[in-house]
């Protein structure tokens, strides 16, 4: 993505797609939280630092949030991954730029997670 392409289409609010400096907002998705549900793998919004669950994970908060909000771009939040995704144009956003710390959810997190909230038959839940 070039420093061009950060901003949002005409006619929108004109809101970046990716704010670097914008911190993620906790370590877990933040309506799973918020709901007591669980997930699988996180993604971290790369305009407001939300955190959402992927859509492999029953609630698919991060795409939900995308829909919602035009916030079209996340960046994995899982340790060791880098990789930015569009939800719009359904396709890797290349070199995206380095976001506030952390780049991550803990590495002793738990994958599902949290764990006292992830039910024994977690693999049958999952959306393919």
């Amino acid at each position: 993505m070039t420093p061009s392409d950060d901003m949002g289409a005409p006619g929108d609010s004109g809101a970046p797609a990716i704010d670097p400096a914008v911190p993620p907002s906790g370590t877990g998705c933040a309506s799973c939280d918020a709901d007591g549900g669980w997930w699988f793998h996180l993604r971290r919004c790369a305009a407001c630092g939300r955190i959402g669950c992927c859509d492999s994970s029953p609630g698919q908060h991060a795409s939900a949030h995308a829909a919602a909000t035009g916030h079209d771009v996340v960046r994995s939040f899982e340790p060791g991954e880098d990789w930015f995704w569009d939800y719009a144009r359904e396709q890797y956003v290349e070199q995206g730029p380095q976001l506030a710390a952390p780049q991550s959810h803990p590495a002793d997190q738990g994958v599902p997670g949290p764990s006292e909230r992830v039910p024994p038959d977690w693999r049958d839940r999952l959306n393919q």
